[in-house]
């Protein structure tokens, strides 16, 4: 995700973009789950956020994947491949996660409407892994095909933060996508809430900060050879507004703060609960690579759910389907680091399988189907990240 996805959802009525994370102000020895909770001192209404240790030393990987954006939105629909029916549901750009469990309903309907008791699912990514699970729920005996398993899928590179509309169809098919969407977001979002809790942690309410030192509305774009994307949220909000925090009551150097609330993912522990969800009630998985439509031929269920993402431009020809590049670094995780940064250059999420860091603004990565790493890059974006810490009031 790029810098003015970011901008957009700065001003005064808009909710967030995509990052971090800061719980409410607790007296300090106070504990959450195993994180230690931030502390604020007493009166001062300020938190004392611990600092990230931001060096290029603690990144533990550099990780790419390719967003798959089509213009009009998704594909959920059926086709017809011999005697087979085949339920599409690719496409989602930068809201794989957010919308899986609304997308895979919506392909689920398609699939039982051809009346079988038995589903292939193609891909085991997140859209492969809700549309197996729901299936199940259904009723229905399921088997993923697919050539790598988590934690070896593009699902598992993406950020991690609830965003239902990042880059999810351009802005000319706005009107005609809008209705989908919401719906999708609304079904999504409603399961989001029924897994809050659960061990580990999968899903969690979360705050974060965004910074510029321009005011909102008039920070300058940079260049993008990047489409205009459609922007849903304010159709259906399901996140607060986001709020401008007055110079002193927030430990930024930045002249402008706004503080926003979000849904984190932590993805690792979330894909694993997904895919062991789906192996204890019967599940099977076979692993296995398809090269062309007339190989899905050879399985043995009637009725198949492409979900193979960025992988369906190769598989099934479709050239509308636009890679877009993102590349994100890891770092060790810090328990203690409970809120997200988000600037015009770089972002911090506080996963608890490492602080994700990626930058923003950058271009080229439009149309770009490369997902070797570039460590120059999330070096320098830790770097940038360094220089917004090293601003920050520290706790005493």
């Amino acid at each position: 995700m790029q810098r003015r996805h970011f901008l957009r959802h700065a001003g005064a009525t808009l909710a967030l973009a995509s990052t971090g994370a800061l719980t409410a102000c607790v007296p300090a020895g106070t504990r959450s789950g195993n994180r230690a909770a931030p502390v604020a001192r007493l009166g001062s209404g300020i938190p004392e956020l611990m600092p990230v240790k931001a060096r290029p030393d603690r990144i533990t990987g550099v990780y790419v994947c390719t967003r798959p954006f089509r213009a009009a939105g998704p594909r959920i629909e059926t086709e017809r491949l011999g005697d087979k029916t085949v339920v599409h549901n690719y496409g989602h750009g930068g809201s794989g996660w957010s919308l899986s469990w609304g997308s895979s309903t919506l392909a689920l309907r398609m699939a039982q409407a051809t009346g079988v008791h038995e589903l292939g699912v193609i891909g085991c990514g997140a859209l492969g892994l809700t549309t197996a699970l729901l299936a199940q729920r259904a009723g229905l005996s399921v088997r993923i095909y697919a050539r790598d398993l988590p934690p070896n899928v593009y699902s598992m590179r993406a950020s991690g933060l609830w965003t239902p509309d990042s880059r999810i169809c351009d802005a000319a098919h706005a009107s005609v996508f809008g209705d989908r969407w919401e719906d999708m977001a609304r079904i999504s979002f409603t399961q989001y809430q029924s897994m809050l809790g659960l061990p580990g942690d999968p899903i969690e309410w979360i705050e974060g900060y965004f910074l510029s030192d321009d005011p909102p509305g008039q920070a300058s774009q940079e260049p993008s050879d990047e489409p205009e994307y459609a922007e849903f949220v304010e159709r259906a909000r399901f996140t607060p507004r986001s709020v401008e925090l007055a110079p002193g009551t927030h430990p930024f150097a930045q002249a402008h703060v706004r503080r926003y609330t979000t849904l984190m993912f932590n993805i690792t522990s979330y894909a694993h609960m997904l895919l062991n969800d789906f192996l204890v009630a019967g599940g099977k998985i076979e692993v296995r690579e398809f090269h062309q439509p007339n190989d899905l031929l050879q399985l043995p269920e009637r009725t198949l759910v492409n979900a193979t993402g960025y992988g369906a431009r190769a598989l099934f020809g479709d050239n509308s389907l636009i890679p877009v590049r993102g590349q994100t670094a890891r770092l060790i995780p810090q328990p203690e680091v409970r809120y997200g940064i988000s600037s015009s250059k770089v972002s911090m999420v506080p996963r608890r399988d490492g602080l994700l860091v990626q930058a923003f603004g950058d271009s080229g990565n439009f149309n770009n189907p490369d997902t070797t790493p570039v460590r120059a890059v999330s070096e320098a974006a830790v770097l940038a990240l360094a220089r917004i810490v090293e601003g920050m009031r520290q706790p005493a």
